[in-house]
């Protein structure tokens, strides 16, 4: 697994990546940062596939800041598109998301500027299961801008430690929060919060029961942020997808069982 950098729109653009062939498999986080896909990327590189789990502008690694402005689900679906030409991969290509970066991964899909094969959707937001009360009160302006980089830091400790569902050492908890010890971070994350509407997820609806692009849900079933009723309505209510359930896991199921999802997305992705 590697580190790599590009530039899109003239921000230095922060991915992990393995693997040299075999498709492509974009990979979006959403309150957190490509770290949530860290534990299945050299898996799912072996089973022939070629990950790439990028940080979006002023997250994890990456450069820039956003704005609420840019922080939208569309304007961060629009970016996915401007990545993915910069490292001139036109499509086919298989897309996944986590977290709010799932709602960013079903725009993609519906928009149809990139062509995606599959999509795969992990512990992610849909229809109105978001924004949870924890970021929903950034949505206030006065609220956000009362905030400290040291507040922030704070929540994402607490956030992290629920997340992951498991004992955790001060290393990794210290690794998950390196990038909010960047106040620049810590903005792009409550201009996150301050876009979060569900309305750009219930807007997709119709368009995702139209689509014949195959769909796999992969859902920790002990999530307390985006629970497991919500992947099951999806899959009630949108053709073309399944239901993969990992029991004993939180909303970040790739730290607790990561053979079983890289093998899951291998297969699904190959």
């Amino acid at each position: 697994m590697q580190r790599k950098t590009v530039n899109v729109d003239g921000v230095a653009t922060s991915y992990l990546t393995s693997g040299e062939r075999g498709p492509y498999v974009l990979m979006l986080h959403g309150t957190y940062w490509s770290r949530v896909w860290q534990p299945v990327i050299d898996d799912m590189a072996a089973a022939g596939l070629r990950p790439i789990a990028v940080d979006l502008p002023g997250f994890g690694r990456s450069d820039g800041e956003l704005t609420v402005e840019t922080a939208t689900i569309p304007a961060l679906a629009d970016w996915v598109v401007r990545f993915a030409q910069a490292l001139d991969i036109n499509g086919p290509v298989g897309l996944a998301g986590h977290d709010i970066g799932g709602g960013i991964a079903q725009k993609v899909l519906v928009d149809g500027k990139l062509k995606i094969s599959r999509l795969a959707l992990m512990n992610a937001v849909m229809f109105d299961s978001w924004p949870v009360p924890g970021v929903m009160r950034f949505r206030d302006p006065a609220v956000a801008a009362a905030t400290t980089p040291e507040e922030v830091l704070a929540a994402r400790r607490k956030s992290v430690l629920t997340a992951l569902a498991r004992e955790a050492s001060e290393a990794e908890i210290a690794d998950y929060l390196d990038p909010w010890t960047e106040p620049r971070v810590t903005r792009s994350w409550l201009a996150m919060a301050g876009a979060a509407y569900s309305h750009y997820t219930m807007d997709l609806v119709p368009a995702l029961q139209a689509s014949s692009v195959p769909k796999l849900l992969v859902w920790g079933e002990d999530d307390s942020f985006q629970l497991v009723k919500h992947a099951e309505h999806f899959v009630k209510e949108i053709p073309n997808s399944s239901l993969l359930r990992i029991p004993k896991a939180g909303h970040i199921p790739t730290e607790n069982d990561p053979k079983t999802i890289a093998q899951a997305l291998s297969k699904f992705f190959a």
